[in-house]
């Protein structure tokens, strides 16, 4: 069994989220050969250098989780995205590229955290690609903590901001994106996250039928996909 989730967003001042995340992962997580987090694990983080006591603590969790023979695995998010080889070595995680191809079971399936997807957000996927050049993950890694911290908080407080003013297909995929990049990586099951609306679409790339799972965020309750010799299944849980 394979588990898949993203977008818990997790930060001290949402306990609740964080309990039921350590609970997952002392329980059902023990049974999984391998968890995926496909970004947004964590609500900010400004680089592995200024983890906080709680950061350190949600990485021996995971930790443990390894050690007990689960593999994790872990991709940025638009709120992690200096997540680095510091936080995975504690947490014996694999760091993931997005996209990445993976083998589930036999069927090549595309992971990515989604954001990339939604190129209509024309002012977003400028400032992505700005702070996802090398040269600008450099500078920031670099930049004093107390920088980063109020970086970090202009950041998620714009986002907030605009995210409530643009209209709703804006903030969600291009839906000529989708089929575009699971052609150009050959797939026919796409998962993803970012947008925070489950749900599993079927969809058409070429002449072949396809589908795209939207994995949901973690709020007011949990999701996760659970991937086995059966198929693939996602459901919520309560807290």
């Amino acid at each position: 069994m394979i588990l898949l989730i993203s977008d818990l967003h997790l930060q001290e001042e949402r306990p609740d989220i964080t309990r039921a995340f350590l609970e997952f992962l002392a329980g059902r997580a023990r049974s999984a050969s391998a968890l995926y987090i496909l970004g947004d694990f964590f609500e900010a983080w400004i680089g592995d250098d200024g983890m906080s006591p709680y950061q350190l603590s949600i990485g021996e969790a995971l930790r443990a989780l390894s050690d007990s023979g689960t593999k994790i695995f872990v991709m940025h998010g638009n709120r992690d995205f200096l997540i680095g080889r510091r936080f995975c070595k504690l947490a014996g995680a694999t760091l993931l590229r997005d996209p990445s191809v993976v083998d589930f079971y036999g069927e090549p399936v595309l992971l990515m955290h989604g954001d990339s997807l939604c190129t209509r957000d024309e002012g977003y996927m400028r400032m992505r690609r700005i702070l996802r050049n090398p040269l600008t993950l450099f500078v920031l890694r670099h930049l004093p903590l107390r920088t980063r911290h109020k970086l970090a908080r202009k950041l998620r407080s714009e986002s907030r901001a605009q995210t409530r003013m643009k209209a709703n297909d804006i903030v969600d995929v291009t839906p000529e994106e989708v089929p575009r990049v699971m052609a150009e990586h050959q797939v026919a099951t796409l998962i993803h996250g970012h947008t925070h609306r489950p749900a599993i679409h079927k969809l058409q790339v070429g002449d072949a039928p396809a589908r795209r799972i939207v994995l949901g965020d973690w709020d007011k309750e949990g999701w996760a996909l659970q991937v086995d010799e059966q198929g693939m299944a996602l459901a919520a849980f309560s807290f």
